[in-house]
């Protein structure tokens, strides 16, 4: 049953709390509960922006351009029905002045048909895809996978037939709060496979990478020059920002988007 719009603004108003939620996860039994209610059968990918990519190994076809946000595209071809929401939860409770707040989640599958339509709305496929390329336009970063969280507070499932693509700002992003939770939830929520972001000696340790830009807290400054840590997700923020151009990101090996789709799929069955 899709939730009535007062429990969503319950959510709201609960949402700088946030944190506390997150911590708790480290108590042991309080922790396994947590996982099993909202966490269970999670697994999150977030995608380097485009323009952020080095792509280290030749690929097959010299003229072929490959991009991260061509993970995106691909389910959306695939389903059969798509909803975009009206608003960003994150940014609407954060009340974010720095991203746009009408760029809210994009969701696949027939698990979408049951949220509110006071929420958001069904869309075509040439939508969806306006729908990301705005948000990509906007700085936004995609997050891709199940995740349970959205079939509870927006109650609907089953939830292998609900794909969420979050659009997130560093700022507001519900997913702060990995630095704060226990291991095995924070494991579910990962960087694209094969992405590697490192400090070039080009670093001067000015410090703006380390400003409010990293979402997970994994980059600091030690030794007057920036440090990642294995805590890095792979978003490419501090990428973008680097006026020397001393942070890069790379993928490993050309074939990043069909093993990211390749995990993904089994996930969720969006058509």
């Amino acid at each position: 049953m899709s939730r009535p719009l007062w429990f969503v603004q319950l959510v709201k108003k609960t949402f700088p709390r946030r944190f506390l939620v997150a911590r708790a996860t480290k108590v042991s039994i309080i922790g396994r509960v947590l996982d099993r209610w909202l966490f269970e059968g999670d697994d999150l990918i977030y995608l380097p922006q485009d323009q952020t990519i080095q792509i280290n190994q030749a690929l097959d076809v010299p003229d072929e351009v490959v991009l991260p946000s061509q993970v995106v595209e691909h389910f959306i071809e695939k389903a059969n029905h798509h909803w975009i929401m009206d608003s960003c939860i994150c940014r609407e409770a954060e009340k974010c002045e720095d991203y746009p707040m009408d760029l809210g989640c994009l969701f696949l599958g027939e698990a979408a048909l049951g949220i509110n339509p006071q929420l958001g709305r069904r869309v075509t496929k040439e939508e969806a895809l306006q729908h990301v390329r705005r948000c990509r336009e906007a700085g936004l970063v995609h997050l891709i996978g199940r995740n349970k969280l959205d079939t509870l507070w927006l109650g609907v499932g089953p939830g292998d037939r609900l794909l969420t693509v979050c659009n997130c700002c560093p700022c507001c992003c519900l997913w702060r709060v990995l630095p704060h939770v226990a291991p095995r939830i924070s494991a579910k929520v990962t960087p694209m496979p094969g992405v590697t972001v490192v400090v070039s000696d080009r670093c001067v340790g000015c410090g703006t990478c380390t400003q409010g830009v990293c979402f997970v807290d994994a980059i600091h400054k030690v030794d007057n020059r920036a440090v990642i840590s294995d805590a890095c997700r792979g978003c490419g923020r501090c990428v973008e920002v680097c006026p020397q151009e001393a942070i890069e990101i790379s993928i490993e090996y050309g074939q990043f988007v069909e093993k990211t789709i390749a995990r993904i799929a089994p996930l969720v069955d969006v058509s």
